[in-house]
């Protein structure tokens, strides 16, 4: 692990940041002697990050892995060796020379082909946007007569709910009024003397009748 942080350390700042100044200070002073050189050192280090993300997973378990990293980075910078130098006239130089047409004829074919295949995608994106844009729109279309319906229902269920508690409160003030209203003048009101009047009758139709039959049998 710590080898790893390390060997990270040392590419990042020996292996990118210092090339990428010394790039520009190249560039600034237009000197082509240090032009050229921190070109052939780009290509070379392009070459090993692109190698650097497969050995990585297939070789980090190799022995002073991280190590030999940092030691191969060390010689690309060295002005003494010319790692850099070295590699990109005695191999990558002629490897590319060689095969520059075909790969000037891959490359045309790849652009055509992304191009083409951006095209139809980019269509194919605008249809479906353009899809969902209508089928978004027709559902909001059809939401407002859906609501405005719903308000209709709830317009009309409030008004019969109002009219049916009014109801009920006029029939709630009628019983009221009827229960408190006072009784009539001509009638007696109830009592005791009305029971014992309800009590009386029975006692002198019994007189009566008993009169009438002494009557009969003298």
């Amino acid at each position: 692990m710590v080898a790893w942080i390390i060997s990270r350390l040392v590419v990042l700042i020996f292996g990118t940041l210092y090339p990428a100044y010394s790039s520009y200070k190249a560039v600034k002073s237009k000197d082509i002697k240090e032009y050229v050189k921190w070109m052939m050192y780009w290509i070379i280090f392009a070459l090993f990050t692109t190698a650097e993300t497969f050995t990585d997973i297939f070789l980090c378990w190799f022995p002073f892995y991280y190590e030999l990293k940092i030691a191969f980075v060390a010689w690309l910078l060295s002005p003494y060796t010319k790692g850099s130098s070295l590699l990109y006239r005695k191999f990558v130089h002629p490897t590319l020379s060689s095969k520059e047409k075909e790969i000037d004829d891959c490359l045309v074919q790849a652009k055509d082909r992304s191009y083409d295949a951006l095209v139809h995608f980019g269509k194919r994106g605008l249809n479906v946007a353009a899809t969902a844009a209508v089928m978004a729109a027709s559902k909001v279309v059809g939401f407002f007569p859906f609501v405005s319906s719903l308000d209709l229902r709830e317009g009309q269920g409030q008004g019969a709910l109002s009219e049916r508690l009014r109801s009920f409160s006029m029939q709630d003030l009628s019983t009221i009024r009827g229960d408190s209203a006072p009784a009539p003048s001509g009638s007696p009101p109830p009592g005791p003397g009305r029971a014992s009047s309800k009590h009386g009758q029975p006692k002198m139709s019994r007189s009566a009748s008993e009169s009438a039959g002494s009557s009969g049998t003298a």
